[in-house]
């Protein structure tokens, strides 16, 4: 059914499998107030501009002061510092007979050792070591790369200047192709999609479940 699973669609349908149903196989589209996201948007469309070269001083005059704040965080930040290899990259690879992949902020490297740059200007995952987002991606990048004297994901927590490093290695890379595996195995083979109630309180898709 699927050519391809991103962190996405993988998030939300552990989070909700009747959520997953309405929004990737019954293309139900609810409008969603984009503010929230501006800030953010913001800063990686500037970030990506900055890594790729481009003369980026017009652009910075027009952010609000808060929003230079969270720029001047992200250009003081050590990983940010490093020579960058891709920004806003696509790339996928194969788990077990499932692509997964999807959209990575930035990827940037001292030599052999490399990072997944993800920048965050509202909060991290609660689990980011096991969140799909890192997991997709460091075994999309691991199998592109190939040969590497490191590789890691790097959260860059904006809101409150921190970094959350995960060290890519044998054992979670075993662990993530288990784990996305078995959710890709039962998202194909699902056929009820049932409702998760738990996550009904800010479900954007709430009102179709109650109709």
């Amino acid at each position: 059914m699927f050519t391809s699973f991103s962190p996405n669609m993988l998030k939300i349908y552990q989070t909700c499998p009747k959520k997953f149903y309405y929004k990737y196989i019954a293309g139900v589209n609810v409008p969603q107030s984009s503010r929230p996201f501006e800030k953010g948007k913001k800063i990686h469309a500037l970030a990506n501009y900055f890594l790729q070269g481009v003369n980026i001083s017009r652009i910075e005059t027009a952010l609000t002061d808060e929003e230079k704040e969270v720029w001047q965080k992200l250009l003081n930040n050590n990983y940010f510092k490093k020579d960058a290899l891709k920004s806003e990259y696509q790339l996928s690879c194969k788990v077990a007979g499932f692509w997964v992949g999807g959209r990575l902020d930035a990827v940037v490297h001292d030599y052999e050792d490399y990072y997944i740059l993800d920048y965050k200007t509202g909060a991290i995952p609660q689990n980011p070591q096991y969140d799909y987002q890192t997991m997709v991606y460091l075994l999309a990048l691991d199998k592109m790369l190939k040969n590497y004297n490191s590789l890691s994901f790097v959260y860059i927590d904006l809101k409150n200047d921190k970094n959350h490093v995960i060290k890519f290695d044998d054992e979670l890379k075993n662990e993530y192709e288990k784990r996305l595996t078995a959710i890709c195995t039962e998202i194909t083979n699902d056929t009820l999609y049932k409702l998760n109630c738990d996550s009904c309180k800010r479900c954007e898709y709430a009102k179709y479940c109650s109709d």
